[in-house]
């Protein structure tokens, strides 16, 4: 059954976080980190998902600090704020949200190993926390913004990482997931002839193919390192 609870950051800060709970005894965890449109719907069903998988899936509010209680659609309005909601995320000192993450990988280990996913600016977290955080035991990012940029590409993952990006992703060109590749050569990078979001039902770039590979690879990932 799902339910919101209450985590505690490093700081103090407390995070609601959506939970949704595996029948019998979970595999593991995957912590869910959302899209720039908060822990909506879509962000909730994907969790109901990997729970349905037999894993604990939690989802922090990562808009908490600045936007509380954000949950929108994907609107013209609500992607623009969106977009500012994570620009001022990234302004904030750092740790910055990485220490929300980081408390929903702790809660997630005592239901086993963690791993991590996120969609959008989730994928870049995930990115982040695969090379900065202990306890994440792999990662996937799915068309995370900013991971090809030279900043991010420069970091180096502590765990097994996978990513998938979109080829017709206009705002992740193609020619930076090449080189994004080339530098992570341990990275399993894939790409599908699909937009931004392609994995998201419900936006119209939603590729359902796409989205079907995607996932088989991803649930053959976590199954292969969430190992206890």
């Amino acid at each position: 059954m799902p339910s919101t609870i209450t985590l505690t950051a490093a700081d103090g800060f407390a995070i609601p976080t959506y939970v949704a709970q595996p029948q019998g005894t979970p595999r593991g965890a995957i912590v869910v980190l959302q899209e720039i449109f908060g822990v909506n719907s879509h962000i909730r069903a994907l969790a109901d998902s990997y729970a349905a998988q037999g894993y604990v899936a939690i989802a922090p509010a990562m808009f908490e600090r600045l936007h509380p209680g954000l949950a929108r659609g994907y609107e013209a309005a609500d992607i623009t704020l969106g977009r500012e909601l994570k620009a001022a995320a990234e302004t904030l000192p750092a740790p910055g949200v990485l220490q929300d993450v980081a408390a929903a990988v702790a809660y997630g280990a005592s239901f086993g190993p963690v791993g991590v996913v996120g969609y959008c600016w989730g994928g870049l977290l995930a990115w982040r926390a695969a090379c900065g955080l202990s306890g994440v035991r792999a990662a996937v990012a799915y068309y995370g913004g900013g991971v090809t940029t030279p900043a991010e590409v420069a970091r180096q993952a502590q765990c097994p990482v996978m990513a998938h990006f979109g080829e017709q992703d206009h705002a992740i060109p193609l020619d930076g997931v090449h080189a994004f590749a080339k530098a992570h050569p341990q990275v399993l990078v894939h790409t599908y002839d699909a937009e931004h979001g392609f994995n998201c039902d419900h936006r119209g770039a939603y590729n359902a193919p796409a989205a079907a590979l995607a996932l088989e690879r991803t649930l053959q990932f976590f199954v292969q390192h969430l190992r206890g």
